[in-house]
């Protein structure tokens, strides 16, 4: 019964138009909400499943720049039941040049496409950045929202920061994406940053764990904390499950003489090597004589016989040769660009 009063009233819309410069060498080929996080999802995967989750039944994605690796990993969504005759998942690429691309939720952007939300017959919209990672059921800022009377909520972290996402009556944003000009408003934050509005602001507390991937550093580090056992039981909960592209593999083969401490390996590997502190991802073959220690190693990629890798990310499709040291550190992981080579020689 809750999931039908929220299909009703709760309407997703996530701008997957952010661009971070800090991750430019992670970014050549994919939008950020389609970067890989733990083995297996992509970083949209969160705020997506936390919408489905909280009963939310109709979702509107508006990506830009290269947005072909997003399509492919959301398809028609049903891998997060939302393949339906009625609402559902709904894709606007944005063909808009919009100079605020670093603000959630341009209007510039939404009102290229104002008539889907003319049609929704959802009464609220939640409106949220895409490279969230977190576990938050929505429902309980929805009351809060209507309970509260007010105008917009906006959701902060406990710490006192804000995690740019917004509650707001989907006709008040219809107002605001219509008069954008004459208020000057380019998106929710320039409207509860103003001094001057007239709206009331109401201000929500999620006490969760939550880190927005913003930089190299902080995806390198947001990863690798997954290792630890009570970061991991806080994100991903058995009642509020992290929805993906759901993909067959065979189970990953650890060979004799292969050592895995404290790793996350995903399905399709082939390893001969040692993988310790590190998380690795579906269909890499790692070969004899490898150690692998604190690193990212993305799908499909190979690591030849007696490679050292400590404090690396190798994006998907990466081939490091025999015998490469690759290390970086904590603060400043090597990082091996999507479909590129890695050689001793390349690396001397």
């Amino acid at each position: 019964m809750e999931g039908l009063v929220l299909k009703r009233e709760l309407l997703g819309v996530i701008d997957a138009t952010t661009y971070h410069d800090d991750l430019e060498e992670l970014l050549t080929h994919r939008s950020l909400a389609a970067l890989p996080f733990a083995g297996r999802y992509r970083i949209i995967d969160f705020v997506l499943s936390n919408m489905v989750n909280s009963g939310i039944r109709s979702v509107a994605i508006f990506p830009k720049m290269t947005y072909r690796s997003l399509m492919d990993h959301l398809g028609s969504g049903k891998n997060w039941d939302l393949n339906r005759k009625r609402d559902g998942l709904f894709f606007f690429p944005t063909p808009v040049v919009d100079t605020n691309i670093n603000k959630i939720g341009s209007f510039e952007n939404f009102a290229a496409n104002l008539d889907f939300f003319y049609r929704s017959s959802q009464e609220y919209s939640i409106i949220t950045n895409c490279y969230t990672i977190f576990n938050m059921n929505f429902k309980p800022l929805l009351d809060s929202h209507i309970d509260s009377g007010c105008d917009i909520t906006e959701i902060h972290h406990e710490d006192g920061s804000p995690m740019e996402m917004y509650l707001v009556k989907t006709s008040l944003l219809i107002k605001l994406i219509e008069t954008r000009y004459e208020t000057g408003y380019t998106c929710m934050r320039d409207v509860v940053l103003d001094p001057e509005h007239h709206y009331s602001i109401c201000r929500y507390d999620y006490s969760g764990y939550a880190v927005m991937i913003n930089s190299i550093q902080n995806y390198f580090s947001t990863s690798l904390n997954l290792l630890n056992s009570d970061v991991w039981k806080q994100l991903f909960i058995k009642e509020q499950p992290i929805l993906t592209k759901v993909k067959d593999e065979p189970p990953t083969r650890y060979f004799k003489g292969s050592i895995v401490q404290n790793a996350m390996i995903a399905n399709g590997c082939l390893i001969n090597g040692t993988v310790e502190n590190s998380i690795v991802s579906r269909a890499v073959k790692i070969g004899k004589g490898v150690v692998i220690k604190n690193s990212i190693i993305m799908q499909k990629c190979v690591i030849e016989d007696n490679c050292y890798l400590d404090s690396v990310i190798l994006d998907k499709d990466v081939r490091i040769e025999a015998g490469t040291i690759l290390t970086g550190t904590a603060k400043d992981p090597f990082v091996v660009r999507k479909g590129t080579k890695q050689g001793a020689l390349m690396n001397s």
